[in-house]
């Protein structure tokens, strides 16, 4: 008794065979929103020290 189909088989193979460059392009991919995520935050903090300059430059 076979177990896997043979079309299977050669499937699961080809799947083995491309799993480091998904797993590759994976990791750029995190790399990459976590390079985004951390430019848009400073640049957020930044901007919300200039906001706090103007506000004490208004009250005064």
């Amino acid at each position: 008794m076979e177990l896997i189909n043979p079309t299977n088989t050669e499937l699961y193979k080809l799947a083995i065979h491309d799993a480091p460059y998904v797993i590759a392009a994976y990791a750029v991919l995190w790399v990459a929103l976590v390079g985004y995520v951390t430019l848009i935050l400073r640049r957020m903090l930044k901007i919300e020290k200039e906001i706090d300059v103007l506000e004490d430059a208004v009250k005064k």
